[in-house]
């Protein structure tokens, strides 16, 4: 195909992600008894998951890994060319090896099986050749054979690599729905991650980095905008015996300045919109943003669990945590 302009390009691409998305859809025929007694094995297991390749099957083992651990699998990734130099020391007898290999048939994947068979090691072959020499010396094989790579010259690795990923992921996705694996579980495992803070950063991990505005009903407007502007939150509750009786926003300074200019006769309870939205410090972050989008608002009073009034939370410390 000659790329010429813009729509060849376009085209060709297309091409390349309808054949990798045809590999994929392929393996769903592969799969086997082989695969549900892989699962069954590294469940059971009372070691941990070896992954081993060489080359882009490396890599693609690494991302498995990654999620495997995310995932309650505990899993270590071990290079093959590393391996026969020495890193075999770290496979131990309860181990699973999970050998990724497109041909089965490298010199390293050759050095390695018969240490694994001598350790006494369940060997999972995952791989493109079913009648290579992984996948005769495995106790399991996982089929992702590929018809060519979608790469020009059926060279780079493409459809094989992409094959690898996706029948990782339905491995490990497979071993998530068995061992029951919980949103609080994935939290507990992400803690700095944007997906483990959306399940469990709570509202009082944030408001107490802020001042805390506070005026009381009779206060002069005077005391009410020097607070908004001294705790550059945009806003100031109206407290009345440690409870939340009203808001007063820089909006509401501005209205109020329209209707009223001389406002030297107001205090806070003149202008003050009356029970405002609040949520309890225990309130999931993400929930009460919730809250905030579902009212157009940009903050909310935080309250015990007496309702006493604790502080502000805004929205601008919910972007910082990346959570928006």
């Amino acid at each position: 195909m000659d790329l010429k302009d813009n729509n060849s390009i376009i085209n060709y691409a297309a091409k390349v992600l309808q054949e990798e998305a045809d590999a994929v859809q392929k393996l769903q025929q592969y799969l086997s008894d082989d695969f549900a007694k892989s699962v069954g094995t590294i469940l059971h297991s009372k070691g941990r998951v070896i992954v081993t390749g060489i080359g882009k099957s490396a890599i693609i083992g690494q991302k498995i890994v990654a999620t495997l651990n995310s995932t309650g699998t505990p899993a270590v990734f071990m290079h093959a060319a590393d391996a026969i130099h020495g890193d075999l020391g770290m496979i131990q007898p309860d181990d699973v090896v999970l050998c990724i290999s497109k041909s089965g048939n490298t010199p390293e994947i050759s050095l390695l099986t018969p240490f694994l068979k001598k350790n006494g090691n369940i060997l999972i072959a995952m791989v493109g050749n079913t009648e290579s020499h992984l996948a005769r010396e495995a106790h399991y094989v996982l089929n992702c054979t590929v018809a060519r790579e979608a790469s020009p010259n059926n060279l780079a690795p493409t459809c094989s690599s992409t094959a690898q990923l996706a029948l990782g992921d339905a491995l490990a996705s497979t071993l998530i729905k068995l061992r029951g694996f919980t949103s609080e579980d994935f939290a507990q495992l992400h803690p700095g991650g944007i997906l483990g803070k959306r399940l469990y950063m709570k509202v009082k991990d944030l408001y107490k980095f802020n001042d805390v505005p506070m005026v009381a009903p009779t206060d002069p407007m005077h005391t009410v905008i020097l607070e908004i502007s001294g705790k550059c939150l945009g806003v100031t509750a109206v407290v009345e015996n440690d409870k939340v009786v009203g808001a007063i926003t820089d909006g509401d300074l501005r209205r109020m300045l329209e209707r009223n200019p001389d406002y030297s006769q107001l205090t806070a309870q003149d202008v003050m919109t009356k029970q405002p939205k609040s949520v309890h410090e225990d309130t999931l972050v993400v929930d009460a943003l919730e809250l905030m989008k579902s009212k157009n608002i940009t903050n909310l009073f935080v309250l015990d669990s007496g309702d006493r009034y604790l502080g502000v939370i805004h929205l601008h410390d919910i972007i910082k945590e990346g959570i928006y």
